[in-house]
């Protein structure tokens, strides 16, 4: 049923016209593979960058022409990126900028031949991972880059969890971003740039896409959105070890990766996958963070550790890497993050802000370091 379901969609989608071309969609190959699942119809359209704006009322068109099948309960295209690397000079080379260029330097296998750099003016690019979700990874990013802003630093938040976006929750905003031309500027709030899908797609659409669409709309964020020159940015990374994390981890110059885990045993055994994963790409693991740490009583400030306590250290230090520190479990940050209102802005006084920024300061320190100045020689 599911493949004749596709290729009832793929034949609707062949009276979609390419107005720039005269030619459908299906015959000059834009049209990838159909999903067709439960009445469920997800596929994506291949169009050259400098095209995706333009492209969208076809993209439009096509959702539509899909949905009109019998049989489709709803259907899903998104744009992904397709860069011809063919010039009338011959193959196209895209190359990082050489040192103290503005350009990110950090690490991981980078771009392919033929590949765009994404994100060149962003100087340093972190990584906020978990193992697993639920371990508060994404409280974790937000916090730890306002944090940062507050330190005088240019900062971009990246939300690359395409299945479950928080960061319009966390960041107290739902607005639309402006585009110019055929790019789109990312939201300012609380001195941060920042972007997600979430901010492109209603509040309750489920994102059902398949691996290529997920790295299509990564690199659509990363690629084509405003950022301009950044310090850092941090990017609030899904969970586990797939698609979304070997496209970035392949696509721009991570500075290094900080892992969020609670104390527990099972946390920590996927923290430790984690940790693997970037090291196999060659991604240096700034440090762990133990999230959830214990349990403050909003009543009597009694501290209870539920989920156990310095499991995380034990596993940095098992693993030779640094223990960033401690978070506590505490209803005020959950609080705060449901409102929009991240803790280090809502409560700077508070021992678990000062935590955040101590953290934050850390990490920049680390992955400043490189770029700092050896030692001066003098000559007598």
């Amino acid at each position: 049923m599911s493949d004749s379901l596709a290729e009832a969609v793929r034949a609707a989608l062949s009276a979609v016209k390419d107005p720039a071309t005269g030619r459908d969609v299906v015959s000059s190959g834009m049209v990838g593979a159909i999903s067709a699942r439960d009445g469920m119809v997800q596929f994506g359209l291949a169009v050259p960058r400098e095209r995706a704006r333009a492209m969208e009322p076809v993209r439009a068109a096509c959702e539509k022409a899909a949905a009109a099948v019998p049989g489709v309960i709803s259907a899903t295209a998104v744009l992904t990126a397709h860069r011809d690397v063919t010039t009338e000079q011959g193959p196209a080379r895209a190359t990082r900028p050489p040192p103290g260029k503005g350009g990110a330097q950090g690490h991981g296998p980078g771009p392919g031949p033929g590949q765009q750099v994404l994100m060149p003016e962003v100087r340093r690019i972190v990584a906020v991972a978990s193992g697993k979700g639920g371990v508060g990874k994404s409280t974790t990013a937000v916090n730890l880059a306002v944090a940062l802003a507050q330190q005088g630093l240019r900062v971009g938040l990246l939300d690359a969890d395409i299945y479950g976006p928080s960061l319009p929750q966390m960041l107290g905003t739902n607005e639309k971003p402006m585009t110019t031309g055929q790019r789109v500027i990312p939201l300012e709030k609380w001195g941060l740039k920042a972007m997600s899908i979430g901010f492109l797609v209603d509040p309750e659409t489920a994102m059902i896409w398949r691996g290529p669409m997920v790295m299509g709309a990564l690199e659509q964020m990363m690629g084509q959105v405003e950022w301009g020159a950044l310090d850092i940015m941090v990017i609030d990374m899904p969970p586990g070890t797939g698609d979304a994390q070997l496209t970035i981890s392949q696509r721009v110059a991570l500075a290094g990766a900080v892992i969020v885990s609670t104390p527990q045993d099972v946390a920590l055994i996927d923290a430790r996958r984690g940790v693997k994963m970037f090291e196999k790409v060659n991604v240096p693991v700034l440090g762990l963070i133990e999230n959830m740490s214990y349990f403050c009583c909003p009543e009597c400030g009694h501290r209870s550790e539920i989920f156990g306590h310095g499991g995380a250290k034990a596993e940095a230090e098992r693993m030779g890497t640094e223990f960033l520190g401690e978070l506590p479990l505490k209803l005020s940050i959950r609080e705060m993050a449901d409102a929009g209102t991240p803790v280090v802005t809502a409560a700077p006084d508070s021992h678990e802000a000062a935590s955040y920024r101590r953290i934050a300061a850390r990490i920049w320190e680390k992955v400043e370091a490189p770029a700092k100045a050896g030692p001066r020689i003098v000559m007598e």
